[in-house]
């Protein structure tokens, strides 16, 4: 399991989370309107979830089904 950025973090780009986060898996770019978590260094903590303002963290499996494309979104933002 690794935890996801959903769509309420669009535009919002709080930074509550990278604050929160251990091992440093969250990043942008400026360009981006969103953050994104890299799989292969989340640890799955859950240190972000909670300090979400806008609750866009979601585990994996716990993604809404109207969310769904964010799981690849966030795979997409780290191999480019």
């Amino acid at each position: 399991m690794t935890y996801v950025i959903c769509q309420p973090c669009i535009d919002v780009k709080d930074a509550s989370c990278v604050e929160a986060c251990p091992v440093d898996c969250i990043h942008s770019t400026d360009d981006a309107n969103q953050y994104f978590i890299d799989p292969d260094v989340c640890i799955d903590c859950g240190a972000c979830e909670p300090v979400c303002p806008v609750e866009a963290i979601r585990a994996d499996s716990d993604v809404p089904d109207e969310w769904k494309q964010f799981i690849q979104i966030n795979l997409d933002f780290f191999k480019r």
